[in-house]
């Protein structure tokens, strides 16, 4: 039984991952691409350090805002349909990007980049809860999270190429037609994800009753051991509070170097932006091969918490050597890929503790809350970066700050949080 249980989970896998992939690919490629503009844009602007930090950063007071709503809106609509109104309305405004002529106006589609993408994330997570159950869940997180770093493998060069090949074409700067073309896709996904996405195992058509029955006695009983609380009280849960506490850290560490890899680049010697997208391909590279050997090994071992604050500490060194190694190019770059590896494998495994220990209801809410807080970092850490960078005249202050935040996530997990 367990053989063609786990045949059946290979095709159910084959079915959805690479289409949700795909969906991440495109949302982390518009959501991070404003640091490639920002090679450009930040000159043709007049925009500071700290002004492109806020812009930046402001997409997750959006997204802060609207991700509870989003996710427990999804439980009623269905994920199919509200997974596609998404990434719909996410790249229209993705792509309208290219009409930013002021701060004001930066920070305004920022805003509502974030607002328009708010629930993405956590309802793919909430949405593999329906299909996978624990002890299978950390390796589907990792694919899809995989799309984070295939993003900056691709999004690197292709941003690149697009700013270079494009610049004065139609009278459009090259940043301009990086927000068009990179937001265009997305449109089109969500109207195939109308066409494509199943909202559950009984609604899936290409599977016959028993695969059904199979699939959902897995998920009953995991859903078991889950904990099935009051939405109320999902607020006030302390372990719900500690895990975003937790995320927020971790994710100081991926938006640090999602937004100002290509400057940290830039600052080692390389000045031709084509370059710098090639080069900063390399580290995704490595990190998409890291974060899912780290999921599988924690799948396997069932250990979650000393997976997490490893891969959060390898993170934090990388960040500090590449800092200290700031003028060096190929230090700078192989500490870069240690730091990405390190920051993404935190990911798929954390994710793996508040899908473990919430269940129904309170998974929804849960899973939005822990994310919009946690992201609340994606705010912090640019703002603070680029702030410090223009007092200081340099990016080594802001690394260090967040290298002490992947440090404090990995203390924190270890001495506080428990996992079934």
């Amino acid at each position: 039984m367990n053989d063609n249980l786990d045949k059946l989970y290979q095709r159910v896998s084959w079915r959805l991952m690479p289409f949700l992939f795909l969906c991440f690919v495109a949302a982390y490629l518009d959501r991070v691409n404003v640091g490639f503009a920002k090679l450009q844009m930040q000159a043709d602007l007049q925009f500071s350090d700290a002004v492109y930090g806020v812009g930046a950063g402001i997409f997750f007071i959006g997204y802060f805002i609207f991700e509870v709503p989003s996710n427990l809106l999804m439980t009623r609509t269905g994920a199919r349909v509200w997974i596609a109104r998404i990434m719909i309305s996410w790249g229209l405004i993705s792509s309208a990007l290219m009409f930013t002529d002021s701060v004001a106006t930066f920070y305004v589609l920022r805003f509502l980049l974030g607002a328009a993408e708010a629930g993405f994330f956590p309802g793919i997570i909430l949405y593999l809860t329906y299909w996978f159950p624990a002890q299978r869940r950390a390796r589907m997180v990792a694919v899809f999270m995989s799309g984070v770093a295939v993003a900056g493998v691709v999004g690197g060069p292709l941003s690149g190429w697009i700013m270079k090949s494009f610049a004065g074409v139609n009278g459009w700067n090259g940043w301009q037609w990086l927000f068009l073309l990179e937001g265009l896709p997305s449109v089109a996904i969500g109207i195939w994800t109308l066409f494509y996405l199943d909202d559950g195992i009984r609604a899936a058509r290409w599977l016959n009753d028993e695969e059904k029955l199979a699939l959902e006695g897995a998920i009953a009983a995991d859903r078991a051991q889950q904990r099935h609380m009051p939405l109320a009280q999902v607020f006030r849960s302390g372990t719900v509070w500690l895990l975003a506490l937790v995320y927020f850290l971790c994710v100081m560490g991926l938006y640090g170097v999602s937004f100002w890899l290509p400057q940290l680049i830039r600052n080692s010697g390389v000045t031709d932006v084509f370059d710098i997208g090639l080069l900063s391909a390399v580290p995704y590279c490595v990190a998409a091969v890291a974060m899912v050997l780290a999921a599988r090994h924690s799948d396997r071992s069932g250990e979650r918490r000393w997976h997490t604050a490893c891969a959060a500490l390898a993170g934090a060194s990388g960040l500090v050597v590449a800092t200290l190694y700031s003028g060096n190019t190929a230090i700078a770059l192989a500490a870069l890929s240690v730091a990405t590896a390190g920051i993404l494998s935190t990911f798929p495994i954390f994710w793996s503790l508040p899908t473990a220990l919430l269940g129904g209801a309170a998974a929804a809410a849960g899973i939005a809350m822990i994310n919009s807080i946690g992201n609340l970092a994606g705010f912090v850490a640019p703002y603070l970066v680029g702030a410090i960078g223009d007092a200081t005249h340099s990016t080594a202050a802001g690394m260090y700050l967040i290298a002490a935040s992947l440090l404090a996530g990995a203390v924190l997990v270890v001495a506080s949080v428990k996992a079934r």
